[in-house]
């Protein structure tokens, strides 16, 4: 009796270290089931790396890289049977999915669009003519959040929702009984994610808590700013750590007790669930998709857009409450088995089996 045929899937999305979370979900999704047998996988990056010495050039990058994706994906989409291609917004959406989707139909094979922007909205209303007849291409749409289905349904286009998730070997649980003053913050420095939000309501919260700490984990375009922002506003124990690896941050999530984020525009941040998994408690703006994902004063916090003074209370209300901090944190610990591989195993290899009849 012979084995039944293995469904050969190609993830095309950016790979790491690129900053963000399409890197960290790919790579994750690409070594749970490398380990596996059911599923035959594999990964085309959609910035490759060749000739580092040219690549220090900022457009002739853009264009030999550009060319290689081109290439890599002419010579690999005819191998597989599924085509899993991540993707964000705007120009990014032209350069990686667009080639990918337009390629995959050329050799007649099953696309899955897996779209993780928190842009999303703006992006499909804005760039409508190019956008919408690409995306009508896929076979499927794939998003992480409720959020997302909602958005894509305002235009017409179905979409279905599996949750990213967490990387539980990775991350280290600690039951927090008395909450200190120490704080987290881990997005990227770009001003969508508004991290200076999270700077100036630390300099609140010290007031209250003089020997409070925050430790700030990322980088990108906004690093000189916010560094410059810092110094402005005479933090005393604000630690820029850099980028740092997934393989590390379980050990900078188990340093703090609070997380903080400030996004203005959001899908569903890896960095919530990985707090919630963490037992750190979260305090957040409401910003596009994280109220699907953080249930008012039971799974955490939330506080308008670019409101450092309620979100500086909520967190000293959280330090000032143990009982409500613990009460939350506990929540959201069991929240986060929403957001673990073996919740959304079986939704990826149901969506490889149905596309690949």
């Amino acid at each position: 009796m012979s084995l039944p045929k293995k469904i050969k899937v190609l993830i095309v999305a950016p790979q790491l270290p690129l900053v963000g979370g399409q890197a960290i979900q790919a790579a994750r999704i690409l070594e749970k089931f490398r380990s596996e047998d059911e599923i035959e996988i594999d990964f085309l990056p959609i910035n490759p790396r060749f000739f580092p010495a040219l690549q220090r050039i900022r457009f002739l990058r853009t264009i030999l890289t550009t060319f290689k994706y081109a290439i890599d994906l002419l010579v690999r989409v005819p191998k597989y049977d599924v085509i899993h291609i991540f993707s964000a917004s705007y120009f990014s959406f032209i350069l990686a999915p667009t080639p990918a989707i337009l390629i995959a139909k050329l050799f007649g094979k099953k696309t899955i669009l897996n779209y993780r922007s928190g842009e999303a909205e703006d992006h499909l209303e804005n760039w409508k003519r190019t956008a919408i007849p690409i995306i009508k291409l896929a076979d499927s749409i794939v998003v992480p959040s409720g959020y997302l289905v909602d958005v894509f349904s305002k235009f017409g286009l179905e979409a279905k929702s599996i949750f990213n998730f967490v990387d539980t070997e990775k991350l280290l649980f600690r039951q927090r009984e008395n909450l200190r003053p120490v704080f987290l913050s881990n997005r990227n420095f770009e001003e969508l994610y508004n991290v200076g939000c999270v700077l100036r309501a630390f300099k609140i919260i010290q007031k209250r808590f003089p020997d409070a700490k925050l430790v700030i984990v990322g980088d990108g375009a906004e690093n000189e700013n916010l560094r410059a922002l810092a110094g402005e506003l005479k933090l005393s124990n604000c630690e820029f750590r850099g980028q740092v690896s997934p393989q590390e941050m379980g050990k900078i999530y188990d340093e703090a007790d609070v997380y903080l984020n400030s996004p203005n525009i959001d899908n569903m941040p890896n960095s919530i669930i990985e707090a919630f998994y963490a037992g750190i408690p979260v305090v957040s703006t409401n910003a596009g998709g994280i109220p699907y994902i953080v249930e008012q004063r039971k799974t955490g916090v939330l506080v308008p857009i670019n409101d450092e003074k309620n979100l500086a209370a909520e967190a000293i209300a959280l330090l000032e409450d143990n009982d409500m901090a613990l009460e939350i944190a506990s929540r959201a610990k069991e929240e986060s088995r929403k957001y673990i591989w073996e919740s959304v195993r079986g939704k990826w290899v149901e969506e490889y089996k149905i596309l690949a009849k």
